[in-house]
């Protein structure tokens, strides 16, 4: 079976290999496996970055500060006892400048040493309960969108084909996130709150959902229906980023796979497969984090809101506008290096590997009948 249309001169990219859904999204369900462990480190550190810019106070929750005052002489003295810890980063206990992080690696080098270096896959278990139905719904409905729209398109709009992976890939992502929305805001929230007690076991997915549930109450009673909404909060924000993403990362991602595996010269190749997809990915993915970084800081101050009013009310507009007024430029784009250092890698593990996977058990099926 060759990948060119020899009626047409079209070449038929490998994602149109006839596969059921279940294989598909077995596919991109090992997709997502694969990715989110890889690069939750990174999802750490621009979260916390955001966090910090919102308001997050990262005191240090393992010192004990006080004062005693003299009140002979007016004088202040200051006493801090570290009771799991001493500064391995040059910066004394109890000071604005240990608990502040200056950038990606400062993340990581004050989470390793206060938290340790479990805490950088923090959240890791929401990355997976998310990511692996989020991309197990998202990849194989975009390649069905985009096979039905680029049909439609060909026999009776031409001049729309060029605009198909944009409109698939806005369509299948909104689709995923609506779904899986109340495990992205877990997520957030366990990447963004440091623990008070160090070596204690932290919450998990569901216990930081029953906490925004339960939010206003001091009981583990049947909450009030209307409290199941708060799951949903900051979802407008979230949509407002990935639809964004989604249509920048396949318009850019879908030329230049193409172009690659007609560079190629074999586009059956395993090896040429994995190259280009990775590549087309990894550029697509970088530019549309880094286009779209001023929604991702609204969506993570959106989500880590704890006051219940202002998490209703606040649109995604006025979130921008407030972010603009504290931060200006440098505040819509809090976080950006380690987000396209994310988005990068991230959508060309995906993408590539989903290809793989998918060329992987097309061959399978179709070797027995060659034989």
């Amino acid at each position: 079976m060759s990948n060119q249309d020899s009626s047409s001169g079209q070449w038929n990219p490998p994602s149109e290999y006839n596969l059921s859904p279940s294989e598909r999204a077995l596919s991109a369900a090992g997709a997502a496996f694969l990715s989110a462990i890889i690069v939750n480190p990174l999802d750490v550190a621009k979260t916390r970055l955001q966090a910090q810019a919102a308001g997050v106070p990262y005191q240090d929750l393992y010192s004990t500060c006080h004062f005693e005052t003299n009140t002979d002489t007016m004088l202040a003295n200051t006493r801090c006892f570290s009771s799991c810890y001493r500064s391995l980063l040059g910066e004394p206990p109890c000071t604005p400048q240990y608990s502040q992080y200056k950038g990606t690696l400062d993340v990581f080098n004050k989470v390793i040493h206060q938290e340790g270096f479990a805490r950088l896959w923090r959240g890791t278990n929401a990355s997976l309960a998310l990511a692996v139905p989020t991309v197990g719904i998202y990849m194989p409905c975009y390649d069905i969108f985009r096979n039905y729209m680029e049909n439609y398109t060909t026999q009776n709009a031409p001049s729309m084909t060029p605009y198909v992976p944009l409109v698939a890939g806005s369509l299948a992502r909104s689709l995923a996130c609506i779904t899986c929305y109340p495990v992205e805001l877990a997520r957030t929230r366990m990447q963004a709150f440091k623990d008070g007690q160090h070596g204690s076991k932290l919450p998990g997915v569901l216990k930081t959902l029953a906490g925004v549930v339960y939010a206003d109450t001091n009981t583990k009673k049947i909450p009030n229906p209307t409290s199941f909404r708060f799951l949903w909060t900051g979802l407008g924000a979230q949509l407002s980023r990935d639809v964004p993403f989604s249509a920048v990362c396949w318009s850019t991602l879908e030329p230049i796979r193409r172009g690659l595996l007609r560079m190629s010269g074999n586009e059956t190749n395993l090896a040429a497969i994995l190259g280009a997809n990775f590549a087309a990915g990894f550029v697509a993915g970088s530019l549309a984090g880094a286009t779209t970084c001023p929604l991702d800081v609204a969506k993570t101050r959106r989500q880590i809101e704890k006051d219940r009013v202002r998490a209703l009310t606040m649109t995604t507009r006025q979130t921008l506008v407030e972010i603009w007024r504290d931060g200006g430029v440098n505040g819509l784009f809090t976080g950006v290096g380690p987000r396209v250092a994310r988005a990068g890698p991230s959508v060309g593990i995906v993408v590539s590997f989903y290809e793989v996977v998918k060329y992987v058990l097309h061959n399978r099926r179709r070797s027995p009948c060659e034989n």
